[in-house]
């Protein structure tokens, strides 16, 4: 029975050459987000143009306070943030804001605005329905869904989850830190990456009641201290990636998608053998093709870059390219796979690479993009101008 995974494979292939069709054509959107709390901060956006690589100066999307990590509704009539903040409304929680989209412009009108039910939200994400937004609490150590109606407005949280223990490290694992959110393609499981706990903990998700239920293993083990920050899925669907903060690795899961179990496959370091200084890092992306795994390393202030086995997931090193900046926080591959935008949090500014599609590497295209303490980059394809 390999011949479904084969198919999805070349499914996947299909889609990158129309991609790369689609990258002669037409734009992509291109939003921000970031840290700040000032009048002229908030959501960013600018336009990509796929034939030249050249990003449109950025602008104000709309204001609002620490809209570090974004998410879109499947229609893309909206877009969510976390505000990620420890108090709102005089509680001890952050919030998650409902933006509607204005297609023609960019611009975003604020909706409403959501307790996230713990206090520092740093990542989320929107189911496949379009009707419920999944948010991790970093400082809270929880998740929580949060239901859309449909007019893309926020409803009270369904479900809330407190995660519980620590690990080995006593500076940074002492207590939960859950740091991302996902959702599997047949939007069934949840995943939430916990720091603190060196577990990738796996929730049975019920989009129609938005409820969120531990599954049977609950979590996926990582290596103590190694700190589980970023998670991504192949395109295929049979193998996962999670990025460790604390250990600088990358560890490489098959995923059984009838139970929603994560079976550890490989752990690779995010940095050179020779490199010996301090490094953090943050994001893990696939790329459209799933020949390539990318992670950003904070410290060493470079993108891995690493091939990926089709058939058993594991991971190779092809090198590392300098961000050209401190700290890239995050930074995203386009739809295309002819791009990547990297985010330099601590020197803010977003660099613009080209991506070769057939050998993954990155060529700086020249491009630096000012925007105060970038985090989050999410693309919108506009097609052909």
């Amino acid at each position: 029975m390999r011949f479904v995974p084969l198919l999805l494979l070349a499914c996947v292939a299909v889609m990158a050459s129309w991609s790369s069709v689609r990258a002669a054509e037409g734009k992509e959107r291109v939003y921000f987000g970031t840290y700040g709390h000032g009048k002229n901060e908030g959501i960013f956006v600018a336009e990509l143009d796929l034939a030249t690589g050249v990003v449109s100066e950025p602008r104000l999307a709309a204001q609002a306070v620490n809209p570090s990590f974004l998410a879109f509704d499947p229609s893309r009539k909206f877009l969510y943030a976390v505000a990620e903040v420890s108090t709102l409304r005089g509680k001890k929680t952050g919030g998650v804001i409902a933006f509607a989209v204005d297609r023609r412009t960019g611009g975003l009108k604020r909706l409403n605005e959501e307790p996230s039910h713990g206090a520092g939200p740093c990542h989320l994400v929107v189911d496949k329905t379009g009707k419920n937004v999944l948010v991790a609490n970093y400082d809270g150590g929880t998740v929580a869904v949060l239901p859309i109606d449909e007019q893309g407005r926020l409803k009270p949280a369904s479900s809330s989850i407190a995660h519980q223990g620590k690990s080995v490290n006593p500076e940074r694992q002492q207590e939960p830190h859950a740091h991302s959110f996902n959702l599997d393609a047949a939007n069934k499981f949840a995943f939430a990456a916990d720091l603190g706990l060196d577990k990738v903990l796996v929730y049975r998700f019920d989009a129609a009641a938005g409820k969120l239920t531990p599954n049977d293993p609950p979590a996926a083990l990582i290596a103590p201290g190694s700190g589980p920050r970023h998670f991504a899925f192949h395109p295929s669907g049979r193998f996962a990636y999670v990025i460790n903060e604390l250990g600088s690795t990358i560890t490489v899961f098959w995923y059984d998608a009838d139970t929603g179990v994560l079976s550890t496959i490989q752990t690779i370091s995010t940095v050179p053998p020779a490199f010996k200084g301090t490094n953090y890092p943050a994001e893990v992306v696939v790329h459209p093709s799933g020949k390539f795994v990318y992670g950003s390393n904070r410290g060493h202030d470079s993108i891995a870059i690493f091939s990926a086995d089709a058939v058993t997931g594991r991971l190779t090193p092809q090198g590392h390219e300098p961000t050209q900046g401190k700290n890239p926080r995050n930074f995203a591959v386009d739809p295309t796979g002819n791009y990547l935008l990297a985010a330099n949090q601590d020197s803010d500014t977003v660099v613009v690479f080209r991506l070769d599609p057939a050998t993954g590497r990155l060529k700086p295209t020249g491009q630096t993009l000012k925007i105060h303490q970038p985090v989050c980059i999410k693309y919108v394809m506009l097609g052909p101008s």
